[in-house]
């Protein structure tokens, strides 16, 4: 543990102080809230995979946090080897959710019409190569792991996730993800 803060902006502060790898944050706190400490986190520290913390399991928490830049959404009765286990796979790129909570996204996708094969138009804009590096982003992999894939190098992924963002009027890697997941790009994958 590299630092410890009692509201979201002075855990970011301490994230970029202590060159965190993740941050573990809660939902409520005094001041700037965690959801808003979420956002203050990747802004500051944009290679920091952020963990919700929280004894609250609302989907309007959970949503909000992955709008912000959270890596997962886990509850305080995690019991603590899997939180150690979870804070691992979530530095190693992993996204991560309670039971409860993924059962909930899966029911609510799952519920959902099904989506119009092919490219939706909003995003046939985008190159073949962006089009990869889209797919890639919406798949949670961090531009190393883009980068090691479709053997490009982390300065040319990051310009990719620049244009990317600007051709398709979006403000993150996770309004990258939605837009996927919402125009039927991508799909849970459910065996």
């Amino acid at each position: 543990m590299v630092g410890e803060a009692a509201d979201g902006a002075s855990a970011a502060r301490e994230a970029v102080a202590g060159r965190a790898d993740v941050v573990l944050m809660d939902v409520q706190m005094p001041g700037v809230d965690g959801i808003e400490g979420v956002r203050l986190v990747i802004e500051a520290r944009p290679e920091a995979r952020v963990l919700m913390l929280t004894m609250f399991d609302l989907d309007d928490y959970v949503l909000r946090a992955l709008r912000a830049g959270a890596s997962g959404f886990l509850l305080k009765t995690t019991p603590p080897a899997d939180l150690t286990a979870a804070i691992r796979a979530s530095r190693d790129g992993t996204m991560l959710f309670a039971p409860s909570v993924t059962r909930r996204l899966v029911e609510s996708y799952v519920n959902q019409p099904t989506p119009v094969d092919g490219v939706p138009e909003r995003i046939a804009s985008l190159t073949p190569r962006e089009l990869d590096v889209f797919q890639a982003i919406a798949r949670g992999l961090s531009n190393t792991e883009i980068g090691a894939q479709l053997y490009m190098g982390e300065a040319t992924v990051k310009t990719h996730v620049t244009r990317i963002l600007a051709k398709l009027g979006l403000r993150d890697r996770v309004q990258a993800v939605v837009l996927a997941y919402d125009s039927g790009m991508m799909r849970p994958a459910i065996d």
